[in-house]
């Protein structure tokens, strides 16, 4: 089992810092830097829904941050559950 615990919050963990390395280097890089370009490919279908209801507020948007809570929420249901 603890084998298991270990690998998930691995991919969690995982999974949050490539939506924090695609948000940080969304102010540095332009949108067709192959780098962006792929993390935004990976973490857009994952943003879209949240962002239909949390919209930006003024240039900030929040939706990578509901984003992280819910991976954080998913993975401790998850880690219960096993």
């Amino acid at each position: 089992m603890n084998s298991i615990q270990t690998a998930i919050q691995f991919v969690f963990q995982l999974l949050s810092i490539v939506i924090i390395a695609d948000v940080f280097l969304s102010f540095f890089l332009p949108p067709d830097n192959q780098i962006r370009y792929t993390l935004d490919r990976l973490v857009q279908p994952m943003l879209r829904p949240i962002q239909r209801y949390v919209p930006p507020v003024g240039n900030f948007d929040f939706s990578p941050v509901v984003l992280l809570i819910l991976i954080e929420i998913i993975e401790a249901v998850i880690i219960r559950i096993i």
